[in-house]
């Protein structure tokens, strides 16, 4: 009777529980689903050819997100270009160097740091460095910025994914007399190959809709410049102020500018899953 009656309330328990986990999905979901309804009809009423051929009006007149977009690929494109191939550097040292070495050590704790750091903090911190003395904002400033948050994910990563790579793959490669770097570059990168590539997308993922690094770096630009010495336009920037702006027309361009940052980071979270699945496919 004891034990029968323990069942019984065990089942409740995990009845109650059952529940409640599933509301809380639901209504995850639920609101989830409310936020993208609105993002979609909102931005794709907004959607045009102007869009990607005009650069960003003032109040009441006509204008697109040309400018925008092209700061903020060149800006994202920099980011990369200078953060992931120090990161693959260094978690390569990490993972095939110095696994348990005091520097390896530090420098893991370093990144974890960097990882969890508010991104307020990088573009606080690269406008002490380069913004004020230089003495204007600029496209590189916000490119250095960015390659800062770039930098803590892709060491994690590169170290992760040649840590997996199995040691007898690398003591094959030194049997037949390949030196450290070849084995390296011919071995442990091309079975992790994948996994690493999933890191620097997912870290172009990260920085694509970041706006605090950049309203303390590149700032914004109401035109259209190549000038990479200048303030720039971007896409984050751009939603943040005109979301804050009392006219309508605006508005419509900051969704739309969110929608287009939106199916962007869809499109890179979704590469790097089809590159994990792949590559465990083949594993």
């Amino acid at each position: 009777m004891i034990d029968q009656l323990r069942y019984h309330r065990r089942r409740a328990v995990n009845g109650v529980v059952m529940g409640l986990a599933g509301a809380a999905a639901v209504s995850g979901l639920l609101i989830l689903g409310i936020i993208l309804g609105t993002l979609l009809y909102e931005g794709f009423s907004g959607l045009s050819l102007r869009v990607f051929t005009e650069s960003t009006p003032t109040a009441g007149s006509p204008g697109g997100l040309l400018n925008a977009i092209y700061g903020s690929v060149l800006m994202t494109i920099l980011g990369t270009a200078l953060g992931a191939p120090i990161g693959i550097l260094a978690g390569t040292y990490m993972a095939e160097y110095g696994r348990n070495t005091r520097l390896t050590m530090t420098v893991r704790f370093i990144n974890d740091i960097l990882l969890s750091a508010p991104s307020i903090v990088i573009g606080m911190f690269i406008n002490v460095v380069v913004v004020y003395r230089m003495h204007h904002f600029s496209a590189w400033a916000g490119g250095i910025a960015l390659a800062f948050l770039v930098l803590p994910v892709v060491v994690r990563t590169t170290e992760d994914m040649l840590l997996l790579v199995p040691n007898t793959l690398r003591e094959a490669a030194s049997a037949i007399g390949s030196p450290r770097w070849l084995v390296i570059l011919n071995v442990s990168y091309r079975a992790a190959r994948a996994g690493m590539i999933t890191g620097v997308l997912l870290a172009v993922a990260r920085i694509t809709g970041e706006t605090a690094p950049l309203l303390f770096t590149a700032l914004n630009n109401q035109f259209m410049s190549t000038n990479m010495n200048a303030p720039m336009a971007n896409l984050p920037v751009v939603i943040y102020n005109f979301a804050n702006s009392p006219y309508p027309d605006l508005h419509q361009l900051a969704w739309t500018a969110a929608l287009l940052i939106t199916f962007t980071v869809l499109a890179l979270n979704i590469s790097a899953r089809s590159l994990a699945t792949s590559r465990f496919k083949e594993s």
